[in-house]
């Protein structure tokens, strides 16, 4: 157990998946081929909406940014954690472990903003289509996703700065893939007072605020949705805003799954694999999921194809 001269733990030990020896490779190769295909998917949408002036509008702006939050997200825990199915000591430092989860928090803080972001764009685009582009300005789309990130770096350099008071004297094993804040907590000698107040807060504050804005678009969505005569209408407006509610849904609900249930006894392997999905899983099915169901990026995806093979 390495300690500080305080007897402040310096550093951790990140347990990972070590309770699946037999299938340390499967696993490895599994998490590699996952986290390949985040980054080419994501950076092939970022591009793909960059050259095709027919996606420069302030929907597909929020996706390329939302895209580039994943592949962000997405890094802050997966080299880290391939790296340790083949390390024989998977220690990592105080310092390193703080910085992996402010990092890790400040993106994921950020992205619950840009989701709500996105549904209030969604709620412009179809209950106020003519109004949509004097509403959802460049400038404003821009200012928004500053926003969302700005205020995901403040949410949790405040975690950041608690963090770094805490002592550490007990245990020093982490059973997890990645430093997380309750698994931090359980492991410290402090008083954690502080994060029992400002846990509910930031809930509140990027968690209950993301998903009232996002509630409430889709409640006007839905009303001006069923006002639609023609079926095909219905359809179309229906079908842009379905991929939208499946990322909200899967992000939310797991992390609602990790972070409400006990971190203890049953529940860890649980929390495990719900972590693995909305850290590892999900930024790799974003732009599947907005490709499969979007007609219009199936349309630049054809016209590339027919540039790129005639």
């Amino acid at each position: 157990m390495m300690r500080g001269k305080n007897s402040t733990i310096v550093k951790f030990i990140l347990l990972g998946f070590s309770e699946f020896p037999k299938f340390t490779i499967a696993l490895f190769s599994i998490f590699l081929g996952i986290y390949l295909m985040t980054l080419s998917w994501n950076v092939c949408l970022i591009t793909l909406i960059k050259l095709d002036t027919h996606l420069h509008t302030p929907m597909y702006f929020f996706l390329s940014n939302l895209s580039f939050l994943d592949i962000c997200y997405v890094s802050t825990i997966t080299p880290r954690m391939l790296l340790d199915f083949f390390r024989k000591h998977k220690s990592i430092s105080f310092v390193e472990c703080t910085m992996q989860y402010f990092f890790f928090s400040s993106l994921g803080l950020a992205e619950c903003c840009l989701l709500a972001a996105m549904a209030y764009d969604r709620y412009a685009a179809i209950c106020n289509p003519l109004l949509y582009t004097a509403i959802m300005s460049p400038a404003l789309c821009v200012q928004m996703v500053a926003g969302c990130c700005i205020s995901g770096f403040f949410g949790s350099f405040i975690q950041l700065c608690a963090l770094l008071q805490l002592h550490f004297c007990g245990s020093n094993v982490i059973n997890h893939f990645f430093c997380d804040l309750p698994q931090l907590l359980t492991l410290s000698c402090s008083d954690t007072f502080f994060f029992k107040v400002m846990d509910p807060v930031l809930t509140v504050i990027f968690g209950l605020t993301s998903v009232l804005v996002i509630m409430v678009s889709y409640g006007y969505i839905i009303v001006t949705i069923l006002k639609i005569t023609s079926a095909e209408g219905r359809s179309k407006a229906f079908n842009t805003c379905a991929s939208h509610l499946t990322t909200v849904t899967l992000f939310f609900g797991s992390g609602i799954f990790v972070y409400m249930y006990p971190n203890s006894g049953d529940y860890l392997s649980q929390n495990k694999l719900a972590s693995v999905l909305y850290t590892i899983i999900i930024p790799m099915l974003n732009p599947l999921i907005y490709s499969l169901r979007n007609k219009e990026i199936k349309d630049s995806l054809n016209r590339w194809n027919k540039r790129l093979f005639s």
